[in-house]
Formats: C-alpha cells, sequence, structure tokens
C-alpha cells in the first residue's frame, strides 16, 4: 500500500485539499478514493456558517463516487495540516464502512509527510451492517 497507488491517491488527496472551502475553521482536509473500477473520487470539506451543514471530504468524495454510478471502494487516503494524521469522524466512518470491506486499506496523511495505514475495519469495529437489517420489513 505505500507503493505507487498510495503515493497517486495521497498527491491527488494533497491537490484537492487545497480547494476545501474552510473560511471558518481554516482546517482543509481532502480525500481521495478509488472504486472498483480504479477510477479516482476525489472530496475536500465544506464548511458552512452554520457549522453542522459542512461536508466532510471522505463524503464529498463517495458522494463522487456514487455519482457516477459506483458503488465500492478499494482504498482510501485522506490528508489535513495536522500535527498528526487526522482520522475520518463517525458519520464518514460509517459511510466508508458502507462502501468498503474491513480489509480496505485507509491511508491518513499529514501535509507534514507524517503517515497511518490503517483499515475501515480497524477504523470502525462492530460496524452497523447489511446483516443488522435481515429481520426488517
Amino acid at each position: 500500500m505505500t507503493g505507487r497507488i498510495a503515493l497517486s491517491l495521497l498527491d491527488t488527496a494533497r491537490e484537492v485539499r487545497e480547494a476545501a472551502y474552510a473560511p471558518y475553521s481554516n482546517f482543509k482536509v481532502g480525500a481521495a478514493i478509488r472504486g472498483a473500477s480504479g477510477t479516482v473520487y476525489r472530496g475536500c470539506n465544506v464548511e458552512n456558517v452554520a457549522y453542522p451543514e459542512g461536508t466532510c471530504a471522505e463524503a464529498g468524495a463517495i458522494a463522487a463516487m456514487v455519482a457516477s454510478g459506483e458503488t465500492r471502494l478499494t482504498e482510501v487516503v485522506v490528508i489535513a495540516d495536522s500535527p498528526t494524521p487526522v482520522p475520518p469522524c463517525g458519520g464518514c466512518r460509517q459511510k466508508l464502512a458502507e462502501f468498503g470491506d474491513d480489509g480496505t486499506p485507509v491511508t491518513l496523511a499529514t501535509t507534514g509527510g507524517q503517515i497511518l495505514q490503517t483499515t475501515i475495519g480497524q477504523l470502525l469495529p462492530g460496524r452497523f451492517g447489511n446483516d443488522h437489517m435481515s429481520n426488517a420489513g
């Protein structure tokens, strides 16, 4: 995962981070995900003066993937200007789990070069999934 593919996603996440709309916190985040087709989707955080109405970078990348007709992701990279790699928020962990497997690699990076490699399953153990809905309806 530290090879050419992850670096390509890292470069994409770094680039899209610059497009983030973060006038209130000035905390820009970029995300890049690879769909099962191999296509890379980008997302950045978009803040709103009504703070809960903002959108996370991971959610933006997932929305771009779904809008393009894909529903499976195979790799995730998230980058922020932070002293240590920033993990996705709880809501984004669940969103990533919806479209990826427990073993899907996730690279968390800082603009200063620190990297933490993990998986969706490590970020969200005991996730809520489709199997929990088997008695519904």
